[in-house]
Protein backbone atom coordinates (compact mmCIF):
# COMPACT_ATOMS: atom_id res chain seq x y z
CA UNK A 1 0.00 0.00 0.00
CA UNK A 2 1.31 3.45 -0.91
CA UNK A 3 2.20 5.94 1.77
CA UNK A 4 -0.39 8.63 2.36
CA UNK A 5 0.57 11.92 0.74
CA UNK A 6 0.83 14.89 3.12
CA UNK A 7 -1.74 17.18 1.49
CA UNK A 8 -0.50 20.13 3.58
CA UNK A 9 2.92 19.90 1.92
CA UNK A 10 1.44 20.23 -1.58
CA UNK A 11 1.15 23.59 -3.37
CA UNK A 12 -2.14 25.49 -3.00
CA UNK A 13 -2.60 25.70 -6.79
CA UNK A 14 -4.06 22.48 -8.27
CA UNK A 15 -2.01 22.89 -11.48
CA UNK A 16 1.16 23.21 -9.43
CA UNK A 17 0.15 20.12 -7.41
CA UNK A 18 -0.25 18.09 -10.61
CA UNK A 19 3.11 19.32 -11.87
CA UNK A 20 4.72 18.43 -8.55
CA UNK A 21 3.48 14.85 -8.93
CA UNK A 22 4.05 14.24 -12.66
CA UNK A 23 5.92 17.29 -13.97
CA UNK A 24 9.17 15.45 -14.54
CA UNK A 25 9.81 14.33 -18.12
CA UNK A 26 10.44 10.75 -17.05
CA UNK A 27 7.28 10.49 -14.94
CA UNK A 28 5.08 11.46 -17.86
CA UNK A 29 6.80 8.86 -20.05
CA UNK A 30 6.42 6.23 -17.30
CA UNK A 31 2.70 7.00 -17.16
CA UNK A 32 2.47 6.79 -20.95
CA UNK A 33 4.17 3.41 -21.01
CA UNK A 34 2.17 1.93 -18.12
CA UNK A 35 -1.25 3.05 -19.40
CA UNK A 36 -1.59 -0.02 -21.67
CA UNK A 37 -0.74 -2.36 -18.78
CA UNK A 38 1.86 -3.87 -16.48
CA UNK A 39 5.55 -3.79 -17.39
CA UNK A 40 8.75 -5.11 -15.89
CA UNK A 41 11.59 -2.72 -15.07
CA UNK A 42 13.64 -3.72 -18.13
CA UNK A 43 10.66 -3.26 -20.43
CA UNK A 44 10.06 0.22 -19.03
CA UNK A 45 13.70 1.20 -19.36
CA UNK A 46 13.78 0.01 -22.97
CA UNK A 47 10.53 1.73 -23.96
CA UNK A 48 11.49 5.04 -22.33
CA UNK A 49 14.93 5.16 -23.89
CA UNK A 50 17.77 7.27 -22.59
CA UNK A 51 16.82 7.29 -18.89
CA UNK A 52 19.44 5.84 -16.54
CA UNK A 53 18.60 2.92 -14.27
CA UNK A 54 19.21 5.10 -11.21
CA UNK A 55 16.85 7.86 -12.37
CA UNK A 56 14.14 5.42 -13.47
CA UNK A 57 14.30 3.66 -10.10
CA UNK A 58 14.04 6.98 -8.23
CA UNK A 59 11.10 8.14 -10.37
CA UNK A 60 9.24 4.85 -9.92
CA UNK A 61 9.79 4.94 -6.15
CA UNK A 62 8.50 8.51 -5.97
CA UNK A 63 5.45 7.63 -8.03
CA UNK A 64 4.83 4.58 -5.85
CA UNK A 65 5.09 6.70 -2.71
CA UNK A 66 2.55 9.16 -4.17
CA UNK A 67 0.12 6.35 -4.97
CA UNK A 68 0.38 6.54 -8.77
CA UNK A 69 2.29 3.31 -9.40
CA UNK A 70 1.99 -0.17 -7.87
CA UNK A 71 5.16 -2.25 -7.54
CA UNK A 72 4.82 -6.01 -7.19
CA UNK A 73 7.79 -8.21 -6.31
CA UNK A 74 7.56 -11.92 -7.06
CA UNK A 75 9.52 -14.34 -4.87
CA UNK A 76 11.50 -15.93 -7.67
CA UNK A 77 15.17 -16.35 -8.43
CA UNK A 78 16.09 -13.95 -9.88
CA UNK A 79 13.38 -11.71 -8.37
CA UNK A 80 10.78 -10.44 -10.82
CA UNK A 81 9.37 -6.95 -10.29
CA UNK A 82 6.36 -5.60 -12.17
CA UNK A 83 4.98 -2.08 -12.27
CA UNK A 84 1.43 -1.02 -13.00
CA UNK A 85 -0.69 2.08 -12.56
CA UNK A 86 -2.99 2.37 -9.58
CA UNK A 87 -6.52 3.68 -10.11
CA UNK A 88 -5.15 7.11 -9.19
CA UNK A 89 -2.42 6.74 -11.82
CA UNK A 90 -4.98 5.60 -14.41
CA UNK A 91 -7.05 8.70 -13.65
CA UNK A 92 -4.28 10.75 -15.32
CA UNK A 93 -5.16 9.24 -18.73
CA UNK A 94 -7.25 12.23 -19.88
CA UNK A 95 -4.31 14.53 -19.14
CA UNK A 96 -1.92 12.38 -21.17
CA UNK A 97 -4.50 12.07 -23.97
CA UNK A 98 -4.78 15.87 -24.06
CA UNK A 99 -0.98 16.18 -24.19
CA UNK A 100 -0.88 13.65 -27.05
CA UNK A 101 -3.56 15.51 -29.02
CA UNK A 102 -1.92 18.89 -28.45
CA UNK A 103 1.44 17.51 -29.57
CA UNK A 104 -0.09 16.02 -32.72
CA UNK A 105 -1.82 19.34 -33.56
CA UNK A 106 1.38 21.28 -32.94
CA UNK A 107 3.42 18.99 -35.16
CA UNK A 108 0.78 19.14 -37.92
CA UNK A 109 0.63 22.94 -37.76
CA UNK A 110 4.41 23.27 -37.97
CA UNK A 111 5.24 20.69 -40.62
Amino acid sequence: MAAKVDVNSLPACPVETTLALIGDKWKVLILRDLLPGTKRFGELKKSIGSVSQKVLTAQLRDMEQNGLVHREVFAEVPPRVEYSLTDLGKSLKPILDAMWNWGEEFKAAHS
